[in-house]
């Protein structure tokens, strides 16, 4: 199992335009990635979001950021990050 988590930092006033489409990227992820396994849209209310993603493996990460869902997420969201951050893990025991 691989995972990824992202935090990210939004500009003041776009948490309410961002929300929809990484809703609508992780349902995507969800429905059409067969590599992708948990896709977890998480806030603190305010302007930090975080996500915690499952992927079978990195490949199966990669395939996903070079998806055309996430590409398009990605551009139509890049004005609206202050800050992003992530971070990947394999997991070590079964």
């Amino acid at each position: 199992m691989y995972a990824v988590t992202v935090t990210f930092t939004l500009h003041p006033g776009t948490r309410d335009a961002f929300l929809p489409l990484m809703r609508e990227n992780a349902r995507t992820s969800l429905d059409h990635e067969p590599g992708c396994r948990q896709f977890d849209v998480c806030t603190n209310g305010d302007d930090v979001i975080f996500l915690y993603e499952l992927y079978d493996s990195a490949e199966a990460f990669q395939a996903h950021l070079q998806s055309p869902h996430f590409q398009s997420f990605d551009a139509a969201v890049s004005d609206m990050i202050a800050d992003k951050s992530v971070a990947t893990f394999t997991q070590v025991l079964q």
